[in-house]
């Protein structure tokens, strides 16, 4: 029933660099429901395990959503109770997993002193090991009766309708207080997570995506618009993988070159059956894009006009 794809592809900077991508990427399907994960290493200095701690995220990402679901109808019987209440108990439970990995690396692998060196003694004593690992972390979840997901920092949650139309359900940070990084490295993670569930309708597919994906985009609507594209061309997997991988690698040479993590869980028999839908809503999404860059033109020419006009001298206005 259930299908999708990961990947997790080395920004066009850090190719140049020579230096380690900082995403990590999974995507697991069962009979009865399938996950997709991404999780995006924080670039800065103190976080320099943060390749170690995207891994570790998706790791507890997956190992948690697998241990819930282990009795299905269980699981599923307090979710539609309380959905509320049991995506909060996972998130905790993916912190609680991550910090234990984390913790493990850290004992099992001592800071050298290629890692002391960018520091002086004073600002190293500072930075707490959980921030060495600091990460991001996306998760969707579909399943036969609700679909869920949850996010701590920047990146996208992306679902798709049965209509093909998109849809960004989880606001971005909107519960990070001014100056708190959302990240699994905070003291408040559990705060800054954001959730989204339905149990009323069955999206067609879940997409989960780094920052990298979404900042190579001019617009929101551009954004969207590629996801039903992604969706229209999922009965064609395996087929199609290699072509996601290498759009990926594309869009990070021509966005922000950074590393881009793209991820998705769909429902294959649901997806075959309304096709055609998803195809109708691909050609009304290029109608109205080719609008809007016709009006985006016209503003520009407009634009264009009226610094003329004033740049021009009085009797040319005339």
């Amino acid at each position: 029933m259930f299908n999708g794809f990961s990947h997790s592809v080395v920004g066009a900077s850090h190719v140049a660099k020579g230096t380690v991508c900082q995403d990590c990427s999974a995507c697991r399907t069962y009979d009865n429901y399938g996950i997709a994960v991404v999780a995006d290493g924080h670039g800065s200095k103190k976080h320099f395990r943060s390749d170690k701690g995207s891994e570790m995220a998706v790791k507890a990402a997956l190992g948690t959503v697998d241990e819930y679901y282990r009795n299905a109808e269980e699981f599923e019987e307090s979710f539609l109770k309380n959905p509320d209440k049991v995506i909060r108990k996972i998130e905790k439970t993916i912190i609680s997993r991550w910090n234990r990995l984390i913790f493990r690396h850290f004992q099992k692998n001592p800071i050298t002193d290629d890692e002391k060196k960018p520091f002086t003694e004073e600002e190293f004593r500072k930075i707490k090991v959980e921030q060495y690992y600091g990460t991001t972390l996306i998760i969707a979840v579909l399943g036969r009766k609700f679909t869920f997901g949850m996010q701590i920092g920047d990146g996208s949650f992306v679902v798709v309708h049965q209509d093909g139309s998109g849809e960004m359900p989880i606001a971005y940070d909107e519960n990070a207080p001014a100056n708190v990084t959302a990240s699994m490295c905070n003291s408040q993670t559990i705060r800054l997570f954001n959730s989204f569930y339905t149990i009323d309708e069955k999206p067609l597919a879940v997409y989960v995506s780094t920052d990298g994906l979404y900042t190579s985009f001019m617009s929101d609507e551009d954004f969207l618009d590629y996801h039903t594209i992604v969706t229209s061309q999922l009965v064609k997997l395996p087929a199609f993988d290699k072509s996601i991988q290498k759009n990926m690698i594309k869009r990070s040479q021509s966005g922000t070159q950074d590393d881009v993590s793209f991820s998705c869980v769909f429902d294959r028999e649901s997806l075959f059956e309304n096709i055609s839908d998803v195809q109708k809503q691909v050609e009304n999404n290029k109608n109205r894009a080719a609008m809007r860059k016709a009006e985006q033109q016209a503003r520009i020419q407009k634009q264009r006009l009226k610094n003329a006009m004033q740049h021009a001298k009085p009797e040319d206005r005339l």
